[in-house]
């Protein structure tokens, strides 16, 4: 009996298969052409079977997802969610240290925290820019 897991996979691949049907200009639904139906299969069988075929045209997948230009509003709205997280660990790792030591504690971490996101930030999308072959905006700042 197919696990849970195999159950799901094959209805979804039961799901997206799909006839194409095209309208004529007098209005009748004609069938389209069947494309490659057996090789669609062939590929299945080896997927069921545990063997991988080769991917041909395929380069890297799927479209990288898109990454926004960095901003300072959205890095403190990050650390604002990340901030009582820390509190809550500097309170179960130092239960000697009073709630005022923490409070202090949280907020340096947190302040901290953000330039080193925003950096981050930067990083993911210079490299974004990269990938689609597009330049990266000029630094701006001292040098």
């Amino acid at each position: 009996m197919p696990s849970r897991k195999q159950r799901r996979r094959r209805q979804k691949e039961r799901r997206h298969e799909y006839e194409f049907v095209y309208v004529d200009q007098e209005g009748h639904e004609v069938d389209a052409d069947p494309v490659e139906e057996p090789e669609k299969s062939r590929d299945r069988d080896a997927r069921r079977n545990g063997k991988r075929t080769p991917q041909k045209g395929k380069s890297g997948g799927r479209a990288p997802r898109k990454v926004d230009p960095p901003s300072w509003g959205r890095v403190a709205r990050r650390a604002l969610i990340f901030a009582p997280l820390i509190f809550v660990a500097f309170n179960f790792l130092s239960h000697n240290q009073t709630m005022a030591t923490t409070l202090l504690l949280t907020a340096l971490y947190t302040a901290f925290f953000i330039p080193f996101m925003y950096l981050m930030d930067r990083t993911m999308y210079r490299s974004y820019l990269r990938r689609r072959g597009q330049t990266p905006p000029p630094r701006t700042g001292r040098r």
